[in-house]
């Protein structure tokens, strides 16, 4: 059907995950992300999926915007966008975190996924189609401490989203923001810098999502008739419920 889906943040998580759904489900692959070799060992995995990797950082504005430009002819058809490329830095209270994490999170969360719509808006625009998935998370709806930065970041997502569709009526693009709670991917590594036993100790001895579940889920709401949009979709995993209030005594 020469339709294509671009995922960002593909090297690992929800967007390798989300890649392996959607080119089963026959669409022609663009994968973007940092890590070279990453990129093409799942190119490899994909065939015979045909597969265009960007090696970019979507903080880059002008590589976002000059690789989509030059995008193969076969690959310019994009029906489907997984704004996946995110982070979380640290879990120290504001008054003890690192600028320098803050402002990575809000460059990366904020920033490059709105370089990412802009860049790929008009394609969709211009064939009266297409579905933009925003991977937020319940962070964005629901605090949490040492949350302060990455949750704020991801209740920008969210009120994008919505906005956005407000922004596109007329056009049948969909947008749908995914809400995942706790899954086990590289999320807590990178959080943690590294730490494996920091990261390992979010999972110990508790049922988690795992990056195939949200794939699904993309997967399933591409299927979706064309006439149905999802707003918001928050999940978590049936362990994991709301912590509810705190209270200073």
């Amino acid at each position: 059907m020469n339709k294509t889906a671009f995922i960002t943040g593909a090297t690992s998580g929800f967007g390798e995950a989300s890649a392996k759904a959607l080119a089963r489900d026959g669409y022609n692959i663009i994968i973007l992300g940092r890590r070279k070799d990453r990129l093409e060992k799942l190119a490899n995995e994909l065939k015979p999926t045909k597969t265009h990797i960007i090696k970019a950082d979507v903080r880059d504005k002008d590589a976002i915007l000059s690789a989509v430009e030059a995008l193969p002819e076969e690959f310019k058809r994009i029906e489907i966008l997984v704004n996946n490329a995110g982070l979380a830095l640290g879990q120290e209270k504001v008054l003890d975190a690192s600028l320098d994490d803050f402002e990575t999170m809000i460059d990366t969360n904020i920033k490059g996924l709105l370089y990412v719509t802009k860049a790929v808006l008009p394609i969709m625009s211009a064939q009266k189609s297409g579905y933009i998935f925003n991977i937020g998370s319940i962070a964005g709806n629901w605090p949490y401490p040492g949350g302060n930065v990455y949750g704020a970041t991801k209740a920008f997502v969210k009120q994008f989203s919505f906005n956005l569709r407000n922004d596109i009526k007329g056009t049948n693009i969909r947008v749908t923001n995914i809400e995942p709670g706790i899954a086990k991917t590289e999320f807590s590594l990178v959080r943690f810098k590294g730490d494996e036993a920091k990261s390992e100790a979010v999972y110990d001895g508790t049922k988690y999502l795992v990056a195939d579940d949200i794939a699904r889920i993309i997967s399933d709401c591409a299927k979706m008739p064309a006439h149905v949009n999802i707003n918001s979709l928050e999940v978590m995993a049936t362990t994991q419920t709301w912590a509810g209030f705190a209270f200073e005594r």
